[in-house]
């Protein structure tokens, strides 16, 4: 898929299950077990989907799945399949080495882990040459986490990239390359960024966790992990109002069956339109 400066390419980064109650929050689960069926232990299936952005002399990879240095009993619990990073960029034709920046969207260890990998006993940063970009605030809520969300926030994620001098914190809103946006949102966790990418031929936003799947569309359709719900509310809102306005596509990180979705509005409100498959976009 091209737009603007840039050419984008889908990086699957394998998938893991999360508590499906969890995921939907006040949703009942005859409601959202008919969209996302559940397992014997109650968990959906979910993707961990990265995007690779090419262009002006960069290689910018948005998010970076789980990774791959967890023990047995992590991997039991999140039925994590494996690290599909490496082989997925080798796909798009690039390895971690020509990887020149990376954009977290925040640090739970679903969008960050794969950030580094073990070498000699300890971790350090997977891809040697990038810069990290991160929001100030969302660094700072990861290294002093609250209860709820101290689980998903682990140093060995992020640590290393500031003992290396690669991590780069931001603050608010900023266009980092011409055409290429983050814009915070606080529901979720704190300072979380979405990364809008624009050109002449339209704009792709990845909404990370405001919308980990197109089922979380619906207005009251909010994550039980989410720190405050009801802004979630406020910020899907009004972020979809104007994707929809403004024709904007979206990138889904976690939905097993949906990259890309176009929106309308419809008698329930704003919902997913056309569904591209990936072979027409990447």
């Amino acid at each position: 898929m091209r737009l603007g400066h840039f050419t984008l390419h889908t990086v699957e980064c394998g998938r893991f299950r999360l508590d499906g109650g969890a995921m939907f929050g006040i949703i009942p689960k005859v409601l959202w077990a008919r969209r996302m069926p559940a397992d014997e232990r109650n968990r959906i299936t979910m993707h961990m989907r990265a995007l690779l952005v090419e262009g002006l002399g960069r290689v910018v990879l948005i998010d970076n799945g789980a990774g791959d240095k967890y023990g047995a009993k992590f991997r039991d619990i999140f039925a994590l399949e494996g690290c599909t990073l490496d082989a997925s960029l080798a796909r798009a034709g690039f390895q971690a080495s020509d990887v020149t920046d990376v954009i977290l969207t925040h640090l739970h260890f679903d969008h960050a882990g794969g950030s580094t990998k073990w070498h000699n006993g300890r971790a350090v940063p997977r891809f040697p040459n990038a810069r990290y970009f991160i929001q100030e605030a969302q660094l700072e809520s990861a290294r002093q986490p609250n209860a709820r969300e101290k689980a998903s926030f682990l140093p060995e994620n992020f640590e290393p990239l500031a003992a290396s001098g690669q991590l780069c914190a931001l603050r608010g809103r900023q266009e980092l390359l011409p055409g290429l946006t983050v814009l915070p949102v606080h529901g979720h966790t704190e300072a979380q960024q979405l990364v809008r990418i624009t050109g002449a031929e339209g704009t792709l936003v990845y909404v990370a966790d405001l919308l980990p799947t197109v089922h979380h569309l619906r207005g009251p359709w909010v994550m039980a992990y989410d720190i405050r719900p009801l802004q979630t509310l406020r910020e899907k809102s009004a972020f979809l109002e104007k994707a929809h306005a403004k024709d904007w596509q979206l990138f889904f990180e976690h939905d097993p069956d949906v990259a890309v979705a176009s929106l309308l509005k419809g008698a329930r409100g704003i919902e997913a339109g056309k569904f591209r498959p990936l072979s027409e976009l990447f």
